[in-house]
Formats: structure tokens, sequence, C-alpha cells
């Protein structure tokens, strides 16, 4: 007959259960070192939540990362501060402190295409995760595809909570192409949820006198800058186009002729 006992458990089984992984992973070597140094309870304990803490905030940057869909982008380490004819460093130095998180500002990125604008979102928002905030990435299609092809108002709310909820919501390629009414609309309704309470980053290759271009015939477009610029930091890209140079570079490296081994 079957047995009613229930299965023998581990101490590691029960770390577990209690969220304790990285204790539970290290427990014989930890052991061991305790032993070995003969700490006293108190500094096991210590060493203990020190190490949990370390691996929850480790794993919860991780979750942040994925959630925020980055993808793959170029680290601010590999960028040529020389190659913009015109970007105001300062202002960009104040973005990158975050303090406009705090009191829900809006930064908008503008500058013609090819000039790294969706490199520095990117990395902005790669910036905020890792001190603590939550963000995502999206682009205007497909922010725009998402909200107009809910099928009902209880759809299209809850995918309104979805984009008002992160701390930083980046919007990328704002004015690549043009919009209807209804396209407007639900951007504006977006805008207003996060309005003065989470911030927005934006990346344009239009002025905002231009941007009747993007919603024609919206009445809601007066509406959507005015909040939208109300408080926000505004960081404008001059120069020529960094695909461009990169697109020049390549062919000038496959033009040059290869040495032949010497014999």
């Amino acid at each position: 007959m079957p047995s009613d006992e229930p299965p023998p458990t581990t101490l590691q089984t029960e770390l577990r259960r209690l969220g304790f992984n990285r204790t539970a992973d290290d427990l014989n070597d930890l052991v061991a070192t305790a032993t070995r140094k003969r700490w006293s309870t108190t500094v096991l304990l210590e060493h203990i939540v020190a190490a949990e803490l370390e691996d929850r905030q480790r794993r919860s940057v991780e979750r942040r990362l994925t959630c925020a869909r980055l993808g793959r982008f170029k680290p601010f380490a590999d960028w040529d501060w020389d190659w913009p004819s015109a970007l105001d460093r300062p202002t960009l130095e104040r973005i990158l402190t975050l303090d406009f998180l705090a009191s829900g500002e809006n930064v908008i990125l503008v500058g013609a295409q090819g000039l790294g604008k969706t490199m520095l979102a990117k990395n902005i928002a790669h910036q905020a995760i890792i001190s603590g905030h939550s963000a995502l990435f999206t682009t205007a299609a497909d922010l725009l595809l998402d909200l107009n092809g809910q099928e009902t108002a209880r759809a299209l709310e809850r995918r309104l909570r979805h984009y008002t909820r992160p701390s930083l919501l980046v919007v990328d390629e704002v004015g690549y192409l043009g919009y209807d009414t209804r396209a407007a609309d639900l951007l504006f309704q977006l805008v207003s949820r996060r309005y003065e309470h989470r911030s927005l980053l934006i990346t344009t290759n239009l002025p905002f006198k231009d941007w009747d271009t993007v919603f024609p015939n919206a009445s809601c477009a007066v509406a959507l800058i005015d909040r939208l610029t109300h408080h926000v930091e505004i960081l404008v890209v001059e120069g020529r186009s960094y695909r461009r140079r990169e697109a020049e570079l390549t062919q000038q490296q496959r033009k040059r002729p290869r040495r032949r081994p010497r014999p």
C-alpha cells in the first residue's frame, strides 16, 4: 500500500521554498566557509542576507531589461562625440542623471535620420533600468498599431494601462509615418494618462511645427504637443548620418586592394 508520509525534504529544498535561491545554490560552500572561518551566527546571517539581496537585485534588473525590449544597441562607450555637428552635451548629461523621472518630465530627441537618436534613447532607458526604474521601448508605428488593433473598449483599456505603467516609456520614430485621426486620439489618451506622472522619451525627425504632417486633420494635435512640451528636456542632434558614414567606410574598405601573402 502507498505510504501517507510526505516525501523527505532537504535543507536546500526548504530554502528554495522560502525564496533563498542563492543560499540554496551555495549551501555547501557557505557551510564550509563558515566552519573554516569560525563565523558567528550573526556573521553567517549577515552574509546570507547580503548575498540574497545582491542576487534579487540582479534578477530584478534582468527581469526589467527583458520587459523593456530594448534589443541590441551600441553603448555610450562607442559613441563618437565628435561626429554630430551640433549636440548639447550638458543637456544630455543632465538627462542621464535621470532627475526628470522623479517629476514626470518628458525628453524629446530631435534630429534627422541616422544620427543616433535611437541609440541615445536606448542608452537612457538602460541607465534608468540599472538605477531601479522600469522602462519600455517601442516604435510609434508598433504602439499605434497595437492600440488601434484592440477590438473592445476593455481590451484597449488594458493596453493603455500596459503602456502607462512603466516609469519611462520610449516611443521611437515619431514623424516617419503619417497617421489618421483615430491614431492621434489614441496617442493623446496615452500622453494624457502619463502627463505629469510618468515620463515619456520621444525621438522624432521633425520639429513640432511640422507635426501637423504626422497627424493631419487631428483636432487633438495642438493639445498633444502642449502636454508633451509642458515639462520637457529637448535635445537636438545635427550632422550627417552615422549609417551613411558607416556605409561609406565599408565601401572604402572593400575597394582597398588586398595584400598578397609573400611566397
